[in-house]
């Protein structure tokens, strides 16, 4: 059995394909059916960010599961299969252990040291475990990257002042407003991504507006920080009030449009207004940034300025790294083991099934055997069985962990004719 990694991200994929293949949470446990369905597919987990969509998933055939992946990837879009594959990468076995990892760790991540990945992560990995396409090596290998990643959080520095998306719209904000205080902000959605952009801007001063399909989240959200609550159909009444609109939901369609924003800013008499769209698909037009006065920035605008401001992070990556090379041989020799065990199952079954017809007919051939004899009899089949296979079956559980491992594994097999 193979891990393997198809994905794509913000350094290869644009904005405009990315949001075409993002995956809302209630189309997961669809998909992974349909994963787990594919020809090879044996486990299966669908990470969907708004900087990333991976599968990892595990087959016997790494170069046959990764063709599979990418065809279903396309289809479950409708996009062309070229159209997608020059914007796709592709990891296996070690070099897909590494990619996770670095991926759980936040060293692959826009924001390297962000904390959210790992909560996508995770929350991806309980999707993958309630339908039952997240098994034995999915599991153990999203234990391990768990613990490698709690590990480089506790004994490096990666993780303490990242800067982030919310940091870096409040550094926006100021160049086009100057001083926050006494402004007002709108956040469209009441997910963990608005609440750390509430957290910075109310620090500033900036009233807090939050507007979100479930009014309830909205309260909660905006109580938090003494503002006021709205639902999304209350949004065309309420957006002229805001001075900065900052915008992450997971709607299908755009919340503003380049007309509401016209006509918010004409009641606004022309007062700037500064939009940032965080959202994978986009819940802002894009020609909003053709309005006077309406300034726009999305996810990609954004990752220029954060990659920019973490060039410091170099040694902080490589210690952070060296911990996730330390632990991969733990799982490649977790893994070597247990595909070694069908040959160990089958060879000690074969063995018992020769015994057990032996057994029979000695038996046969001593009709006046008392049922204390037979019971000894069986007895003697079971302990010469146990005998002869105890160092065989040691020595492959040993032999299977080394580099070579597999070719004793199949001499095993052929040897005992278990093909």
């Amino acid at each position: 059995m193979k891990l393997i990694v198809v994905g794509l991200n913000h350094k290869t994929t644009p904005l405009a394909l990315r949001e075409r293949l993002a995956f809302a949470s209630e189309e997961m446990t669809a998909a992974l059916t349909q994963l787990l369905a594919q020809e090879g597919i044996q486990e299966a987990l669908l990470l969907s960010t708004c900087n990333r969509v991976e599968i990892y998933a595990v087959c016997n055939s790494p170069d046959h599961g990764v063709a599979t992946v990418s065809q279903w990837l396309a289809n479950s879009r409708q996009i062309e299969l070229d159209t997608l594959l020059p914007h796709l990468y592709n990891h296996v076995e070690t070099a897909a252990l590494f990619h996770g990892m670095r991926v759980s760790a936040s060293l692959d991540s826009l924001v390297v040291g962000e904390a959210q990945i790992l909560g996508q992560l995770k929350q991806a990995y309980r999707e993958a475990i309630d339908c039952g396409a997240a098994k034995t090596v999915l599991n153990k290998f999203f234990e391990l990257a768990f613990q490698v990643t709690k590990r480089i959080r506790t004994e490096t520095n990666i993780a303490r002042h990242p800067v982030s998306i919310a940091s870096v719209a409040v550094t926006l904000a100021r160049k086009i407003f100057g001083k926050l205080e006494g402004h007002t902000c709108l956040l469209l959605g009441a997910g963990e991504m608005c609440e750390l952009a509430a957290r910075h801007l109310a620090s500033h001063g900036v009233t807090i507006l939050v507007a979100n399909r479930t009014l309830a989240r909205a309260q909660t959200l905006a109580a938090n920080f003494q503002g006021e609550a709205f639902s999304l159909d209350q949004l065309p009444h309420i957006l002229a009030r805001a001075d900065i609109i900052l915008s992450s939901t997971d709607a299908a369609t755009y919340l503003v449009s380049a007309n509401m924003v016209h006509t918010a800013l004409k009641q606004r008499r022309q007062r700037p207004q500064f939009y940032i769209d965080i959202a994978v698909p986009r819940d802002l037009d894009p020609k909003i940034s053709d309005v006077d006065n309406a300034f726009l920035y999305d996810i990609d605008d954004l990752s220029k300025i954060v990659s920019n401001n973490q060039k410091d992070r170099g040694q902080e990556m490589a210690a952070a790294e060296a911990m996730i090379h330390q632990a991969i041989p733990t799982f490649n020799q977790w893994l070597e083991t247990l595909e070694v065990v069908p040959t160990l199952v089958a060879l000690r079954q074969k063995m018992e099934y020769l015994r057990d017809q032996e057994v029979a007919k000695a038996a046969a051939g001593w009709p006046d055997l008392t049922p204390d004899e037979q019971k000894r009899l069986e007895s003697l089949g079971r302990l010469l069985v146990n005998k002869m296979l105890h160092a065989p079956l040691s020595q492959l559980r040993q032999l299977a962990a080394e580099p070579d491992g597999t070719l004793y594994v199949d001499a095993a097999r052929k040897l005992f004719e278990l093909e």
